[in-house]
């Protein structure tokens, strides 16, 4: 497979100013006034440029410096950070010194020479290659440098909540959602060229395709193995590879067309998705099923899913369900990052619910005969053409992705605790100083489940005097983006909305432990 090359801003900011840079892509308000240049929204002055693996680069002064300059270890460091804060982050709007990307700085005085570490956020950053030449750059300038050692490398894969995951998402950075919540509407080939495309970038990437009644993946690629590999041992699913890209599908397990319930299915998905052994990725490209049912809403439950891409075309049924879907992700707390039309044009609706909801970008991609043709052959068209219009798009589409991502995992959740020493529940709310505590037995009666509240009633099952007062939870964990699973000692399993908690009446002059000093 040859590599894409992965377009890289030429508006990165190289001065001292903390002012993000121009977003390089369209903003709702502006896709309908400027025209898509051979089928798709292009970054503004993208240029494109390779990232040469985790070799170190070198370069040195070509000026003759004045080797009479002396600087001591401290001032040494002083300057070489200083410099390397004029390097701005266009993502964050921040510096690579204070956003933590500068590691194992060494100096030799007596040589004159440099060597540190950029770490990035991810393999597949757009800039990688702009942050190494700025940084070899900005140091070698100093009167006293010689020679620079800059070497690349990313952060370790890992989520949020990696500690209360199950084993095989452990390793996984960010989970993406491609949907469209209509049948026929490109989504599948969407998540597969977006997928194929930021392993071309760089990163490490997995396939995961959720429809069980209809899989399309065993279609769309072509893997030498095409049944997956149980672990005996470990009784976890060994995933199938193509072009350097795990994959896991109902189809590669050897069942045939799938007639089942929809708890059935729902099942079979947590368990082909959690029990695979993933290993390290940087992103897993979720195919979503179509609609808004059971089976999306457990996928939004067992993972902590980190952004959303939405795919549609321009008829007016297909807008209608897209509608439903956004609104569904807005309620679970998932991020949209981007909007991608096929078959024609943005239209005026889109735009609207896109401007509604916030959604960052949008994608135009009319269908091309190769596109299709590729989805047909087993070959996904970035990988059979990497230069041409489609691939361009896609690239578009991944760095968005990247960057998107990047920007929520900065993002801290609401966080849920129980702490023991004040029997109360803790709430910290993100971006922000807030933090309240919630009376466990206040959690536990507030529950809005059929087992507590007569679903087409609305009366009130769960009496007030049916939960003790000195209940204490027994275990509380994320449940996707949106709310936390506390489980109770009577074994009942409650979801606790992060918006339901906000509104639940709150505990007063909590006693506050202050650590002791040493």
């Amino acid at each position: 497979m040859q590599l894409l090359h992965a377009p890289c801003w030429s508006q990165f900011s190289l001065n001292s100013s903390k002012s993000p840079p121009t977003p390089a892509f369209l903003s709702p308000e502006k896709c309908l006034q400027l025209s898509a240049v051979n089928g798709s929204f292009h970054p503004t002055k993208l240029e494109r440029s390779m990232w040469v693996s985790h070799k170190p680069s070198m370069l040195s002064c070509g000026s003759t410096k004045s080797a009479s300059v002396e600087v001591s270890t401290g001032t040494a460091e002083r300057d070489v950070l200083k410099a390397l804060s004029q390097i701005i982050d266009p993502d964050f709007g921040t510096d690579i010194v204070s956003c933590g990307f500068v590691k194992d700085l060494q100096i030799d005085e007596a040589l004159g020479e440099v060597s540190f570490r950029l770490e990035l956020t991810t393999p597949a950053c757009p800039v990688k290659d702009m942050f190494e030449q700025s940084a070899n750059e900005v140091v070698v300038a100093l009167p006293w440098v010689k020679k620079v050692n800059v070497t690349m490398s990313a952060q370790p894969a890992r989520p949020i909540f990696s500690e209360q995951l199950p084993a095989g998402l452990q390793k996984i950075s960010n989970i993406v959602a491609v949907s469209s919540c209509k049948g026929g509407v490109g989504k599948s080939t969407v998540a597969v060229n977006l997928a194929y495309t930021l392993a071309g970038m760089g990163a490490r990437v997995g396939i995961f395709d959720a429809d069980v009644y209809g899989p399309s993946l065993p279609t769309m690629v072509s893997p030498e193995n095409r049944l997956l590999v149980m672990n005996p041992e470990k009784r976890t699913i060994i995933p199938t590879e193509y072009l350097g890209v795990k994959l896991v599908s109902f189809g590669f397990a050897g069942q045939g067309r799938a007639i089942m319930r929809g708890p059935m299915v729902s099942g079979v998905i947590d368990q082909l998705l959690t029990t695979t052994e993933w290993g390290e990725l940087d992103y897993l490209v979720i195919d979503m099923p179509p609609g808004t049912g059971d089976i999306q809403l457990t996928l939004c439950q067992v993972v902590p899913l980190t952004a959303a891409v939405i795919v549609t075309t321009p008829q007016k049924l297909a807008f209608i369900d897209v509608a439903k879907g956004v609104r569904m992700f807005s309620k679970l707390k998932l991020r949209i990052c981007a909007t991608l039309m096929l078959m024609g044009n943005v239209i005026i609706h889109l735009v609207e619910v896109v401007q509604q909801f916030g959604i960052p970008h949008l994608f135009d991609l009319p269908i091309r005969p190769t596109l299709s043709a590729s989805g047909d052959s087993g070959m996904p068209e970035v990988a059979a053409d990497p230069q041409g219009e489609v691939a361009k798009t896609f690239q578009n589409l991944g760095v968005c992705i990247v960057q998107q991502c990047a920007k929520i995992r900065q993002q801290v959740s609401t966080a849920v605790t129980y702490d023991k020493s004040m029997k109360a529940i803790r709430v910290k709310v993100p971006q922000s100083d807030e933090e309240f505590f919630l009376h466990p037995a206040t959690v536990r009666r507030n529950d809005r489940s059929a087992q507590s509240v007569d679903e087409w009633t609305g009366e009130q099952k769960l009496q007030y005097t049916d939960i003790p007062e000195n209940v204490e939870p027994e275990e509380i964990r994320p449940m996707g983006n949106y709310a936390v699973s506390i489980t109770w000692p009577d074994g009942f399993s409650q979801i606790a909305p992060y918006d339901q908690l906000q509104t639940m009446e709150r505990l007063v002059d909590v006693p506050q432990i202050t650590p002791v000093q040493a």
